[in-house]
């Protein structure tokens, strides 16, 4: 038995907590996954995973056997890269990554072959959804994530601060004037942003003096896709509140104008996440380097000049 790749494909099972889901990751037949873990029990001598029609669950043994594992392929990996960086090969195998549609679309694919010429030994998996990934299960190394963060058990790295504006189309300022006051918004309509993760409207806020101020206001259309929001803004189905980085070109054309640029929106932090056993893998911290830069040259994620 290769105990290493039995080691790894134990992990890979209980990181998805699915036979199936790790197969499908790990590019095997899922009864080679199967057959893989009994044969590693019965050199053990104990049960590893209790299993049942709907989940999977450590025993005790299992337990501690799985934080050592973890532990010990990351040390391994740690190893390989440094000889491989040592030799000027660079980093080698795949990087899988996920971030907000929106947020890859504009930001990070514009300049993501500066990072494959850089290191073009690895291989990038691009996931762009606004959907709650488990990152665990579905075998994703890091994420881009923009807000609070909610999942305790990731290692969170605060890489920029998305800026908003509230703006609107000439055509709609032009049919129900240009709000002077927070106070006239209650005359006026609103494209809503939902999120694709919860499917919560976005609060609308402004900073006045200090003090956070929100506003509710009549909404003609709803949607939960970035983009699509500042379509129906350019449209002029109302005002609109994306983030700066979506807009900078049509407020710098003057297909949309911006209002309020006293009283801007409350920034929302952008992080990068990654498990705690993934901590010092190489090729998962050049990409976070990498992608630090980037949010720190980019004017839209920092605060307004």
């Amino acid at each position: 038995m290769d105990r290493l790749k039995a080691m790894q494909t134990f992990v890979r099972i209980v990181e998805a907590n699915s036979f199936s889901k790790a197969a499908e990751t790990l590019n095997l037949q899922r009864a080679s996954l199967t057959s893989t873990l009994q044969n590693l029990e019965a050199f053990l001598g104990t049960r590893l995973l209790q299993r049942s029609t709907r989940r999977l669950s450590l025993t005790p043994d299992g337990a501690e056997y799985f934080e050592k594992c973890t532990q010990i392929l990351a040390a391994i990996e740690e190893i390989e890269s440094s000889f491989r960086d040592h030799s000027q090969k660079g980093p080698k195998g795949k990087l899988r990554i996920d971030m907000p549609g929106a947020v890859g679309r504009h930001v990070v694919l514009p300049r993501i072959a500066e990072f494959y010429d850089a290191y073009p030994e690895l291989e990038l998996v691009l996931s762009l959804t606004d959907r709650l990934v488990d990152m665990t299960q579905e075998g994703v190394d890091c994420a881009l994530r923009a807000g609070s963060l909610q999942d305790s058990s990731l290692v969170g790295r605060q890489i920029g601060s998305m800026q908003f504006v509230t703006c609107a189309s000439p055509s709609y300022l032009k049919r129900y004037g240009t709000p002077r006051t927070i106070d006239e918004l209650q005359h006026h309509r609103m494209v809503t942003h939902c999120s694709g993760r919860t499917g919560r409207a976005f609060d609308w806020d402004f900073q006045v003096e200090g003090t956070v101020v929100k506003v509710e206001m009549t909404s003609v259309v709803s949607v939960n896709d970035a983009d699509a929001h500042v379509t129906c803004g350019l449209q002029g189905l109302g005002l609109i509140q994306p983030a700066r980085y979506q807009v900078r070109e049509y407020l710098d054309s003057g297909d949309l104008v911006e209002v309020f640029s006293q009283w801007l929106p409350v920034p929302m932090p952008v992080s990068l996440l990654y498990p705690q056993n993934r901590r010092n893998v190489a090729k998962l911290r050049l990409f976070a380097d990498w992608v630090e830069e980037i949010f720190r040259q980019h004017v839209d994620f920092n605060q307004p000049k």
